[in-house]
């Protein structure tokens, strides 16, 4: 049975990218989104098909909001304490280090920081039996 095309073993073409002059044989389709494309490249401007491409391609379930969520009623929100000044919620958290409860200057007001390091100094005893 015939062929319907000529073998062609000393054709060239010509990059659809750059332009080019190549064999035919070396020029390459390009496959974009899992589909082959009538561009033909060469070996230098040719890219094999990038998995980025096919997002959204296939589902991703990641799911990461609840169903019918319940609110946080533990939360005592902020408010006015006796003298007259606003109060921090019942979230706020202290942490400190070197200095433990010292805050830069330019932090002060910022982030309260109510911690105090307190230390014993004592002795210890060691007896041999």
């Amino acid at each position: 049975m015939a062929t319907k095309y000529a073998v062609g073993k000393w054709a060239f073409g010509f990059c659809d990218i750059c332009g080019q002059r190549y064999s035919l044989a070396r020029l390459r389709k390009l496959t974009i989104k899992t589909k082959q494309v009538n561009i033909k490249a060469c070996p230098e401007c040719w890219n094999p098909d990038h998995p980025q491409l096919q997002l959204g391609l296939y589902p991703v379930n990641d799911s990461w909001a609840l169903r019918e969520p319940r609110p946080d009623t533990s939360y005592q929100s902020a408010g006015l304490n006796v003298n007259g000044n606003q109060t921090d919620g019942s979230r706020i958290y202290q942490w400190g280090f070197n200095p433990v409860g010292g805050a830069r200057a330019n932090d002060i007001g910022l982030t309260p920081n109510y911690l105090v390091a307190t230390t014993d100094v004592g002795t210890v005893t060691i007896t041999v039996s």
